[in-house]
C-alpha cells in the first residue's frame, strides 16, 4: 500500500529514505592513517629493540615476576626474542620466547588484513568471542606453567 501524498518521500534524496544518501567515502590517505601509524609505531619499537641489545644488562627493566618470585612470565624473553627476530635469527627468537614469535605472525596477518580493508574502504572490526579469550588465557597459563617446570626448560629464555 503506497503512502499518502503528504507522507511519500520526495525531493532529490527520496530514493535513499529518511537518512539521506550514504556518506562519501574518505580519501585513501585518511583511511590508511591508522593502520600505517600503528605499523610505524611497531616498526619503531622493533628498530629500537634491534639496536639496543636486551642481552646486555642495564638497558631494560627486569621482569618483576622474575625478580621477586624467580618465575618466568609469558612475556619473559620477549625483548630478546624481538632482538633476534630483527636480526633474522629465527632459532634464537624461538628459543627466547616461542609464544612471542607466534604473536609476531598473528600481528602481521592482522596488519595485512587491516591494510587491505582500509584500501578497499571497509571498516576493520575484530570481534573476539569470550571463548577465544578464555582459550588465549589457557594457552598463556599453560605456557607459563610448562616453562617454569623442569621438563619445560626448553621453553625458558
Amino acid at each position: 500500500m503506497p503512502l499518502p501524498a503528504p507522507y511519500a518521500p520526495h525531493g532529490p534524496y527520496a530514493a535513499y529514505g529518511p537518512a539521506g544518501p550514504p556518506p562519501a567515502p574518505r580519501p585513501l590517505a585518511r583511511r590508511l592513517l591508522a593502520p600505517l601509524g600503528t605499523l610505524a609505531g611497531v616498526a619503531a619499537a622493533f628498530a629500537y629493540v634491534g639496536t639496543v641489545d636486551p642481552n646486555e644488562p642495564g638497558h631494560y627493566p627486569v621482569c618483576p615476576l622474575l625478580r621477586f618470585a624467580g618465575l618466568y612470565c609469558p612475556g619473559c624473553g620477549g625483548l630478546r626474542s624481538a632482538h633476534a627476530f630483527v636480526h633474522g635469527d629465527l632459532a634464537a627468537a624461538l628459543g627466547a620466547n616461542a609464544l612471542a614469535v607466534l604473536g609476531y605472525g598473528i600481528f602481521a596477518v592482522v596488519m595485512a588484513l587491516w591494510l587491505v580493508r582500509a584500501v578497499r574502504g571497509l571498516p576493520m572490526r575484530l570481534a573476539v568471542a569470550p571463548a577465544w579469550w578464555w582459550g588465549i588465557g589457557a594457552v598463556l597459563t599453560a605456557f607459563t606453567l610448562v616453562r617454569n617446570l623442569p621438563f619445560g626448560a626448553a621453553l625458558a629464555p
